[in-house]
């Protein structure tokens, strides 16, 4: 039995273009999305859009991962990250405007904004499909589809108001280019002193960078200009299964092993939380070889 077009899916259909001819645009038909020259593109029964074609990307959360965010976050332990990501790409867009969550997860940061704009619409992109399942039922106004971050963006250009990227990959080309000119970009990421009582407690942990910030900002500088900076710092209690469940759920999961965590018999009872989210202005055509 075909699946039905979800409501949020149908929302955001103008915004989407055939990733394999790149121009022309998705339109539904027997529960698929195809496009004038018939390349189609199935609808899982859980809501999303299956967009991602030739070889499949290699990261995106496991369905363990997925299950521990998804406990992780219902904490709230992560609730004011979200709201400053919220409000910063509310200041940005208008009550009927279009946010686009690249590396979106389950949802929790798209539907922040979302609640903060009752007109606005989301659309998800992700490569993991389990976490797309919940992703999908986020919001009533956000749709959700697969795709690598590192490929071209299956979305016509200047589609977005904003483009939300919080602790994910980034492609500064594509967001450029599905950007409109007074658009925003925020992008949330961690300071060297995010988790730094946990990491102390778990070395196999994945550890921060010291110059993330630096090739940030030069991944950025062609095509776009910082513009608001805010330090969201705090310290929040953790029990021992909120630590176990912060660990699962990040890339740290795929380097700790369960014989690692349980040495840990003396987990920390809170951590700081240290993040930095930036609104970017998307610089003018033509800056850095790329032209809108």
């Amino acid at each position: 039995m075909p699946v039905s077009l979800p409501p949020a899916l149908d929302l955001s259909l103008d915004l989407l273009c055939c990733p394999t001819c790149r121009t022309r645009r998705l339109h539904p038909e027997g529960g698929a999305l195809r496009c004038p020259v018939g390349h189609t593109f199935d609808i899982a029964r859980h809501g999303y859009a299956g967009l991602l074609t030739g070889t499949r990307a290699t990261s995106g959360d496991d369905a363990a991962m997925v299950q521990a965010r998804n406990r992780f976050l219902s904490t709230g332990i992560y609730a004011p990250i979200r709201e400053v990501g919220a409000r910063l790409a509310a200041d940005a867009m208008s009550e009927q405007g279009t946010v686009v969550d690249v590396g979106c997860g389950t949802g929790y940061y798209l539907a922040g904004v979302l609640d903060r704009l009752p007109d606005a619409r989301g659309l998800g992109l992700d490569t993991s499909v389990r976490a797309l399942r919940s992703a999908a039922r986020a919001h009533d106004r956000a749709a959700a589809v697969t795709w690598d971050v590192f490929r071209h963006f299956p979305l016509v250009d200047g589609a977005a108001d904003v483009v939300l990227n919080v602790f994910a990959p980034r492609n500064p080309v594509e967001f450029h280019r599905v950007l409109r000119s007074t658009g925003r970009l925020i992008v949330v990421r961690p300071t060297g002193r995010h988790l730094a009582e946990l990491r102390g407690q778990v070395p196999a942990m994945v550890t921060i960078d010291p110059a993330k910030e630096q090739r940030l900002h030069r991944a950025l500088d062609p095509f776009f200009e910082a513009a608001v900076t805010e330090l969201v710092e705090y310290s929040a209690p953790l029990t021992r299964p909120d630590a176990l469940d912060l660990v699962a759920m990040t890339p740290s999961a795929r380097h700790v092993s369960h014989t690692d965590m349980n040495d840990c018999v003396l987990l920390p009872d809170e951590s700081i939380f240290s993040m930095l989210p930036t609104a970017y202005l998307p610089l003018g055509p033509g800056v850095g070889a790329y032209a809108r």
